[in-house]
């Protein structure tokens, strides 16, 4: 997807309707959905090449510059004649957002685009360490290319770290890590969230089929429920918060790094809450980079504790 912003200030009240006029100042674009997941990687230090679909116009090739711009392999990218790329645009005043307007195309791609994103898929899988499943409900992460990432990475021992949406929930079957957030768990499984409850996480566990449910909370952090180990609470750090655009993308690349890496997935949740903290710190879709990471990290611990076991 493609993030773009117009920012201004209000200057009065249109005398056409009961809406302010906003005076535009400055307008950017950034790279968003799994294009962030991307970014964010890149930034802190990862080589990411990116398999999606773009739509042959200018919003397309605008975010393939701008991808390319900032280090991320577009090699993986499909064009699609049939299709616009989405794009998003958000009007703020100030930090605050007062409008987003969507441009997009959500139905499943055709056979044709479908095999050459699966063509991709699996020459991508060649020598990574982790893959990253990024599902928006765009019509993009279809059964075949869904099957083919995850028998990839079955084949060649790698995580696989799945971002999911509605359509396709429990599409997802042996991933590594399965981080949904709690309107998507409620949506799919029909039933509020109790991620206080380290029984009933156990249980949506074991009927994803993952190695870990990571549940992220918004304002109250996240819930990890790993096989064998218990459910641990990992709540928000005190930072003020400007726009929460983006923050469950900053989670999944951390996560992501974490497991290609080998780390425990405990402190991979953690490093994850402490990079979703500094990202809504920042207006816009926006990135953390390894440095600012590192620093926050240094300075929690030196204060506080990560993470605290509720049930194991």
């Amino acid at each position: 997807m493609l993030d773009r912003y117009v920012a201004g200030r209000v200057v009065g009240i249109s005398p056409e309707a009961s809406v302010p006029i906003v005076q535009v100042e400055k307008e950017w674009v950034s790279a968003g959905g799994a294009a962030n997941v991307a970014a964010n990687l890149v930034a802190l230090g990862a080589r990411c090449d990116l398999v999606g679909c773009v739509g042959d116009d200018d919003a397309g090739r605008e975010l393939q510059d701008l991808l390319e711009e900032l280090g991320v392999d577009t090699a993986g990218l499909v064009q699609s004649r049939g299709r616009r790329t989405t794009v998003k645009t958000r009007i703020l005043v100030g930090h605050q957002q007062i409008v987003r307007m969507d441009r997009e195309r959500s139905e499943d791609v055709d056979s044709n685009i479908a095999q050459r994103l699966r063509d991709k898929t699996h020459a991508g899988l060649l020598g990574c360490a982790a893959i990253v499943l990024e599902d928006y409900d765009k019509g993009v992460l279809v059964p075949v290319v869904i099957q083919e990432a995850l028998d990839g990475a079955k084949r060649q021992g790698i995580p696989v770290i799945v971002d999911p949406k509605r359509r396709r929930f429990f599409a997802y079957r042996s991933a590594t890590v399965f981080k949904p957030n709690a309107k998507e768990l409620e949506d799919a499984l029909g039933e509020p969230v109790r991620p206080e409850d380290g029984a009933w996480m156990e249980r949506v566990r074991s009927r994803l089929d993952c190695a870990h449910l990571l549940l992220t909370l918004g304002r109250d952090g996240m819930a990890l429920c790993s096989a064998r180990r218990g459910t641990t609470l990992f709540p928000t750090t005190d930072q003020a918060v400007f726009d929460v655009s983006g923050a469950g993308d900053t989670v999944t690349a951390v996560v992501s790094l974490a497991a290609a890496l080998g780390a425990p997935m405990s402190e991979a949740a953690a490093l994850a809450n402490l990079a979703a903290a500094l990202q809504v710190s920042k207006p816009g879709v926006a990135t953390v980079t390894k440095v600012e990471l590192q620093e926050r990290a240094s300075s929690f611990l030196a204060s506080k504790a990560v993470g605290q076991n509720v049930i194991t």
